[in-house]
């Protein structure tokens, strides 16, 4: 192992070196001193892996008309409740992704031999020290398990950094994640849910480097792993124990490289028409995975930059299935804040700009889409957005000037805002209670089956250290959004687990049991969605969505006890094969979610 970690270092030195050699290096964008390409045309063909070939290819058009609407939000004043949950996690919330079993994993990076709790048994793992050279041990985790409902963390052991990586649940639970730092950048490891499981890392998985890349699951429950630095190119996951040989190079990356990069992390969607929608920067298209042809590019997102270092936020907005005709199903992307392309430039100097405040909406199912803008209430950089399972969105985190980066941002975000995506346009953002902690660099969050949020992490630093302005933050909270306001809890329906079902079938369908303590439950009330827990780091959740389901019918089936019979969605195009968290939603308000597993 020792022999396969130098052999790996020495063949990614020449490029580290000179990443580090750079004053960005480890927490800045690299320079690329050269002008952006002018954009090319879509439609430009893109040579086919497996046949040498180019070919292209149209996608369907796809319109719908509106699916049914969401029942009324709870009217309520709550403002929300944050809550200190643990005051030490153990290993920075730099990168989280909840498993269905209830557990949170939390990582950070192996490079800063650093943390707050130690390997289990006493083991240490040598390295070298960059700078003196000496012979040194490892003895701290930089990765946990956490318990969402005892906060109890478990220290687990990653040997190669997953330092700024990406990461997805793979259709049987298992969390897959990709890329790195350094002798990581290649490795793609697996962590699966059971009592006592370790990382089991693969470092010579991957064809190219993956640093700040993004992973995306497909149809069929693969993965497409797009980007990273320096690296214009994606290629799909290999099977466990597998290595690719080879990329595919993706010249859209390279176009959308300014001087700053700023197209880093980019934004990555599966749509419902098997097609892939990649934003880098302020520029986006359609890549077919079947083919390898770019079928559509939008308008440009005009202005500023949207990805890492500029870091904006970006979802699916909740995806509303029907009967009808299940392939005409409309997608849309939201797209928020970031910073001007200049800025990160200008934050090395201790000129911290104004982070943008605008909203960006664009059906992507659409090919004549256009973006429509908006204005939220407060600007944000590195900011989090996490669906809702009553259809609304969470705003949180980041700063509002500034850019990603080590020491590069300021003034932080402290107040959430619920965006309802459904409402008149003046009237979809509300500001709710802030927190008293700073989010800001390397902070994270994550929807919990119980409706909360867990918020982590923040670390602008190079390195642990709590004495900075900004600490290294090993703080958890738990936010509660307004449908959790005390007062409404007597009217939250609650889902009999034991009598629903939990293993769904395509496009069948399937029973859901809960209880209420409403008087009359109708049809009309009622709403029950499936959501996608997310893999989150840097501002954007991988693999998020939240899909809200045909309600066939509502039956009571004894005292307060209901039974709703719902469609399950038709293809892996519209929900990919895994795990999802099912909620049935009542006039908005949620149930606590239930496991279900789609195959």
């Amino acid at each position: 192992m020792a022999a396969l970690r130098l052999l790996s270092l020495l063949i990614m030195l020449p490029l580290f070196l000179a990443i580090s050699d750079h004053p960005s290096s480890g927490g800045g964008p690299l320079k690329v001193h050269r002008k952006l390409r002018e954009p090319k045309r879509p439609g430009i063909p893109i040579p086919n892996p497996l046949t040498g070939r180019s070919s292209s290819t149209s996608t369907h058009d796809h319109f719908a008309s509106p699916a049914q609407e969401n029942p009324a939000s709870p009217e309520t004043a709550f403002k929300g409740l944050w809550e200190l949950f643990s005051k030490d996690s153990g290993a920075n919330a730099m990168h989280i992704n909840i498993l269905p079993n209830n557990k949170v994993i939390m990582y950070d990076a192996t490079a800063f031999h650093s943390s707050t709790i130690k390997l289990p048994n006493g083991e240490c793992i040598p390295y070298k020290d960059e700078r003196s050279g000496a012979e040194l041990q490892d003895c701290w985790s930089h990765a946990v398990e956490f318990d969402i409902d005892t906060a109890k963390i478990r220290p687990l052991k990653v040997e190669w950094d997953p330092w700024c990586s990406s990461g997805a649940l793979a259709a049987d639970g298992t969390f897959v994640g990709t890329g790195g730092w350094l002798d990581g950048a290649k490795t793609v490891r697996y962590m699966r849910p059971c009592l006592d499981c370790d990382w089991k890392e693969y470092p010579t998985a991957l064809a190219d480097l993956r640093w700040y890349a993004t992973q995306a699951r497909l149809a069929n429950g693969s993965f497409i792993l797009v980007g990273g630095r320096r690296s214009f190119s994606y290629e799909y996951i290999p099977r466990e124990g597998d290595s690719n040989s080879k990329a595919i190079n993706f010249p859209f990356l390279n176009e959308t490289t300014d001087l700053d990069e700023n197209n880093l992390y980019p934004f990555v969607h599966l749509s419902t028409d098997g097609n892939v929608f990649i934003f880098a920067n302020h520029r986006s298209v359609l890549l077919n995975p079947q083919t390898n042809t770019i079928v559509r590019e939008f308008p440009v997102l005009d202005g500023g930059s949207r990805n890492y270092p500029a870091s904006g936020m970006s979802a699916l907005l909740p995806i509303k299935l029907h009967v009808q005709n299940p392939e005409l199903i409309l997608v849309e992307v939201i797209v928020c804040g970031g910073a001007k392309p200049e800025a990160y430039a200008l934050s090395q100097k201790g000129n911290f700009t104004q982070a943008l405040q605008d909203c960006n909406r664009l059906q992507i199912t659409n090919p004549d889409a256009k973006w429509i803008k908006e204005t939220m209430p407060s600007s944000r950089v590195m900011g989090d957005m996490l669906n809702l399972p009553n259809g609304d969105l969470l705003i949180l985190n980041g700063a509002k000037i500034g850019t990603a980066a080590w020491y590069s941002a300021d003034d932080p975000n402290l107040t959430p805002v619920l965006y309802s995506p459904d409402k008149p346009q003046d009237q979809r953002f509300m500001e709710l209670a802030p927190t008293t902690i700073p989010r800001m660099y390397h902070s994270a969050s994550a929807l919990l089956p119980d409706g909360k949020v867990l918020v982590g992490g923040s670390n602008p630093n190079a390195g642990y250290n709590f004495t900075a302005k900004y600490p290294t933050e090993m703080r958890i909270e738990k936010f509660s959004p307004p449908y959790l306001d005390p007062a409404l809890a007597i009217k939250r329906p609650e889902i009999l687990v034991e009598s629903s079902e939990a293993s769904l079938l395509y496009g069948k369908m399937f029973s859901v049991q809960f209880k209420s303590n409403e008087a009359l439950v109708t049809k009309e009330d009622i709403m029950v969605t499936m959501y996608a827990p997310p893999f989150t780091t840097h501002g954007y959740s991988m693999n998020q969505r939240l899909l809200q389901l045909v309600d066939v019918d509502v039956l009571q089936v004894s005292g307060g006890s209901h039974q709703v019979n719902v469609t399950a969605p038709p293809t892996g195009v519209v929900a990919p094969p895994g795990f999802y968290l099912l909620f049935v939603v009542h006039r908005g308000l949620p149930s606590k979610g239930m496991w279900v597993q789609i195959k």
